[in-house]
């Protein structure tokens, strides 16, 4: 197979390469999903070629995205993908938790989403400040 990837396109893929293999293999400690990893050693191997070598370090003879990548404001984008889905969950935990405990309709769409937009609104005025768990 071949692909014809300006300098652009193929600095977007390994963009998008590496939050994928991070999305899949970040918290799965020894038990990784190998075969992403050699993908993404094989094309950011493909860097010094394309006069991207600063992306890229070797150890033990195997090619890693380097410090400079990796500080570059990748891990940036997956934060704030991180966040937003966190405060996604946080909500809709949050409303059908109170729905239930009231006794509401779990599948009334409109009133979850209803709860989870004043859930929302309070995150983004306060973030979890407001936050308390009971523990009794």
């Amino acid at each position: 197979m071949t692909i014809e990837l300006t300098d652009k396109e193929f600095r977007r893929l390994l963009d998008m390469v590496y939050v994928g293999n991070w999305v899949l293999n970040s918290a799965r400690g020894e038990d990784r999903f190998e075969d992403y990893d050699l993908l993404q050693e094989k094309l950011f191997a493909i860097c010094p070629s394309r006069g991207m070598k600063t992306l890229v370090e070797t150890w033990h003879g195997h090619v890693f995205p380097s410090r400079a990548y990796e500080e570059g404001g990748i891990h940036e984008a997956i934060a704030d993908y991180e966040d937003a889905v966190f405060f996604d969950i946080l909500a809709e935990e949050l409303a059908r938790r109170d729905m239930e405990g009231e006794g509401a309709d779990p599948g009334n769409d409109s009133e979850l989403l209803d709860r989870m937009e004043e859930y929302y609104s309070e995150f983004e005025q306060h973030g979890l400040d407001n936050l308390i768990v009971d523990t009794e």
